[in-house]
Protein backbone atom coordinates (compact mmCIF):
# COMPACT_ATOMS: atom_id res chain seq x y z
CA UNK A 1 0.00 0.00 0.00
CA UNK A 2 1.44 3.56 -1.11
CA UNK A 3 0.42 5.49 2.78
CA UNK A 4 -0.39 9.16 1.91
CA UNK A 5 -0.29 12.31 3.86
CA UNK A 6 -2.45 14.93 2.55
CA UNK A 7 -1.43 18.68 3.83
CA UNK A 8 -3.88 21.28 3.34
CA UNK A 9 -6.13 24.39 5.19
CA UNK A 10 -8.92 23.50 3.01
CA UNK A 11 -11.05 21.43 4.50
CA UNK A 12 -13.06 20.85 0.97
CA UNK A 13 -9.75 20.30 -0.76
CA UNK A 14 -8.81 17.40 1.70
CA UNK A 15 -12.12 15.72 1.61
CA UNK A 16 -12.18 15.68 -2.03
CA UNK A 17 -8.72 13.90 -2.19
CA UNK A 18 -9.42 11.24 0.64
CA UNK A 19 -12.41 10.95 -1.72
CA UNK A 20 -10.01 9.92 -4.49
CA UNK A 21 -7.19 8.13 -2.64
CA UNK A 22 -10.43 5.57 -0.97
CA UNK A 23 -11.38 4.09 -3.99
CA UNK A 24 -7.94 2.75 -5.37
CA UNK A 25 -7.00 -0.54 -4.46
CA UNK A 26 -3.27 0.29 -3.74
CA UNK A 27 -3.56 3.70 -1.42
CA UNK A 28 -4.49 4.33 1.40
CA UNK A 29 -4.83 8.22 3.66
CA UNK A 30 -2.11 7.63 6.58
CA UNK A 31 -3.01 11.68 7.75
CA UNK A 32 -3.89 14.35 7.52
CA UNK A 33 -2.65 18.21 7.98
CA UNK A 34 -4.01 21.35 7.99
CA UNK A 35 -0.98 23.71 8.48
CA UNK A 36 3.15 22.80 7.28
CA UNK A 37 4.12 22.94 11.24
CA UNK A 38 1.43 20.13 11.62
CA UNK A 39 2.41 18.37 8.59
CA UNK A 40 6.22 18.00 10.24
CA UNK A 41 5.19 16.58 12.92
CA UNK A 42 2.56 13.89 11.38
CA UNK A 43 5.13 13.04 8.89
CA UNK A 44 7.74 12.36 12.03
CA UNK A 45 4.87 10.41 13.31
CA UNK A 46 3.53 8.49 10.02
CA UNK A 47 6.55 8.32 7.94
CA UNK A 48 3.98 7.79 5.13
CA UNK A 49 5.43 7.05 1.12
CA UNK A 50 3.91 10.25 -0.20
CA UNK A 51 3.25 13.68 1.17
CA UNK A 52 0.82 15.89 -0.62
CA UNK A 53 1.96 20.19 0.11
CA UNK A 54 -0.09 22.61 -0.10
CA UNK A 55 2.08 25.67 -0.51
CA UNK A 56 -0.24 28.71 0.81
CA UNK A 57 -0.94 27.74 4.75
CA UNK A 58 -1.26 29.44 7.64
CA UNK A 59 1.79 29.00 10.39
CA UNK A 60 4.38 27.47 8.34
CA UNK A 61 4.12 27.61 4.61
CA UNK A 62 4.61 24.32 1.98
CA UNK A 63 8.23 25.22 0.88
CA UNK A 64 9.55 25.51 4.30
CA UNK A 65 7.79 22.49 5.59
CA UNK A 66 8.84 20.73 2.14
CA UNK A 67 12.36 21.91 3.53
CA UNK A 68 12.23 21.00 7.20
CA UNK A 69 10.58 17.18 6.02
CA UNK A 70 13.31 16.82 3.34
CA UNK A 71 16.33 17.57 5.34
CA UNK A 72 15.56 15.33 8.13
CA UNK A 73 14.32 12.94 6.10
CA UNK A 74 16.13 12.87 3.09
CA UNK A 75 14.40 10.84 0.30
CA UNK A 76 11.00 11.74 1.19
CA UNK A 77 8.46 12.12 -1.69
CA UNK A 78 6.66 15.36 -1.74
CA UNK A 79 4.23 16.25 -4.12
CA UNK A 80 3.21 20.28 -4.01
CA UNK A 81 -0.24 21.40 -5.04
CA UNK A 82 -0.70 24.70 -5.46
CA UNK A 83 -3.04 26.86 -7.52
CA UNK A 84 0.29 28.71 -8.30
CA UNK A 85 2.20 28.48 -11.56
CA UNK A 86 4.88 30.97 -10.48
CA UNK A 87 8.16 29.91 -12.13
CA UNK A 88 9.69 30.96 -8.91
CA UNK A 89 8.19 29.38 -6.81
CA UNK A 90 8.15 26.14 -8.58
CA UNK A 91 12.46 26.50 -8.21
CA UNK A 92 11.76 26.95 -4.34
CA UNK A 93 9.91 24.30 -4.02
CA UNK A 94 11.77 21.85 -5.93
CA UNK A 95 14.88 23.04 -4.46
CA UNK A 96 12.94 22.49 -1.12
CA UNK A 97 13.48 18.87 -2.20
CA UNK A 98 9.57 18.69 -4.34
CA UNK A 99 9.91 15.48 -6.63
CA UNK A 100 6.50 17.16 -8.30
CA UNK A 101 4.46 19.93 -8.38
CA UNK A 102 0.70 19.57 -9.63
CA UNK A 103 -1.64 22.33 -10.00
CA UNK A 104 -5.01 21.58 -7.88
CA UNK A 105 -7.03 22.20 -11.42
CA UNK A 106 -5.74 19.39 -12.34
CA UNK A 107 -6.05 16.48 -8.89
CA UNK A 108 -9.06 14.84 -9.99
CA UNK A 109 -7.05 13.93 -13.55
CA UNK A 110 -3.63 13.74 -12.99
CA UNK A 111 -3.60 13.25 -9.12
CA UNK A 112 -3.93 9.12 -8.77
CA UNK A 113 -0.87 8.92 -11.47
CA UNK A 114 0.80 11.15 -10.19
CA UNK A 115 1.12 9.68 -6.75
CA UNK A 116 2.15 5.97 -8.21
CA UNK A 117 5.04 7.92 -10.61
CA UNK A 118 6.57 9.27 -7.92
CA UNK A 119 5.89 6.43 -5.39
CA UNK A 120 8.14 4.65 -8.48
CA UNK A 121 11.13 6.35 -8.11
CA UNK A 122 9.98 9.27 -10.74
CA UNK A 123 9.47 13.05 -10.84
CA UNK A 124 6.71 15.24 -12.17
CA UNK A 125 5.84 18.82 -13.25
CA UNK A 126 2.45 19.84 -15.57
CA UNK A 127 3.11 20.61 -18.55
CA UNK A 128 2.10 24.16 -17.73
CA UNK A 129 4.58 24.90 -15.24
CA UNK A 130 7.25 23.54 -17.20
CA UNK A 131 6.29 26.01 -19.75
CA UNK A 132 6.41 28.87 -17.54
CA UNK A 133 9.48 27.98 -16.51
CA UNK A 134 11.33 26.99 -19.42
CA UNK A 135 9.82 31.05 -20.36
CA UNK A 136 11.63 32.63 -17.83
CA UNK A 137 14.83 30.55 -17.67
CA UNK A 138 16.88 33.26 -19.67
CA UNK A 139 15.09 36.30 -17.60
CA UNK A 140 17.68 37.88 -14.94
CA UNK A 141 16.71 37.13 -11.25
CA UNK A 142 16.00 39.74 -8.84
CA UNK A 143 18.63 40.08 -5.45
CA UNK A 144 17.64 39.71 -2.47
CA UNK A 145 17.41 43.39 -1.97
CA UNK A 146 15.54 44.27 -5.34
CA UNK A 147 12.57 41.85 -4.05
CA UNK A 148 12.58 43.37 -0.79
CA UNK A 149 12.26 46.83 -2.81
CA UNK A 150 9.53 44.74 -4.84
CA UNK A 151 7.71 43.46 -1.56
CA UNK A 152 7.56 47.32 -0.57
CA UNK A 153 5.99 48.92 -3.56
CA UNK A 154 3.18 45.98 -3.47
CA UNK A 155 2.37 47.12 0.13
CA UNK A 156 1.87 50.73 -1.36
CA UNK A 157 5.26 52.33 -0.16
CA UNK A 158 6.71 55.48 -2.02
CA UNK A 159 10.38 55.59 -2.45
CA UNK A 160 10.78 57.69 0.31
CA UNK A 161 9.03 55.04 2.87
CA UNK A 162 11.31 52.16 1.33
CA UNK A 163 14.11 54.72 1.71
CA UNK A 164 13.23 54.61 5.22
CA UNK A 165 12.39 50.85 5.93
CA UNK A 166 15.78 49.55 4.13
CA UNK A 167 17.76 52.33 5.92
CA UNK A 168 18.85 53.61 2.44
CA UNK A 169 18.78 56.68 0.48
CA UNK A 170 16.01 57.77 -1.99
CA UNK A 171 18.82 57.88 -5.12
CA UNK A 172 19.46 54.32 -4.13
CA UNK A 173 15.56 53.22 -4.17
CA UNK A 174 15.10 55.01 -7.55
CA UNK A 175 17.85 52.47 -8.96
CA UNK A 176 16.83 49.59 -7.40
CA UNK A 177 12.79 50.11 -9.06
CA UNK A 178 14.63 50.65 -12.51
CA UNK A 179 16.55 47.65 -11.96
CA UNK A 180 13.83 45.79 -11.63
CA UNK A 181 11.25 47.38 -13.96
CA UNK A 182 13.57 46.51 -16.47
CA UNK A 183 14.56 42.41 -15.06
CA UNK A 184 10.55 42.01 -15.13
CA UNK A 185 10.05 43.62 -18.41
CA UNK A 186 7.52 45.56 -16.44
CA UNK A 187 5.59 49.45 -17.49
CA UNK A 188 5.49 50.37 -14.21
CA UNK A 189 5.37 49.25 -10.66
CA UNK A 190 1.90 48.28 -10.17
CA UNK A 191 3.07 46.14 -13.32
CA UNK A 192 6.02 44.87 -11.91
CA UNK A 193 4.36 43.87 -8.94
CA UNK A 194 1.60 41.93 -10.80
CA UNK A 195 4.54 39.56 -12.81
CA UNK A 196 6.04 39.39 -9.06
CA UNK A 197 3.05 37.82 -7.71
CA UNK A 198 2.42 35.72 -10.53
CA UNK A 199 5.66 34.67 -10.71
CA UNK A 200 5.80 33.75 -7.48
CA UNK A 201 8.81 36.38 -6.75
CA UNK A 202 6.41 37.65 -3.94
CA UNK A 203 3.25 36.81 -1.90
CA UNK A 204 0.73 39.29 -0.53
Amino acid sequence: MIRVLSVDDHPLLLEGIAGLLSIQPDMELAAEACNGREAVELFRRHRPDITLMDLQMPEMDGIDATSAICSEFPGSCIIVLTTYVGDIQVKRAIQAGARAYLLKGLLRKELIETIRAVHAGHKRMSPEVAAEIAEHSSDDSLTGREVDVLRLIAGGNANKEIAARLSITEETVKGYVKNVLAKLCAKDRTHAVTIGLKRGIIDL
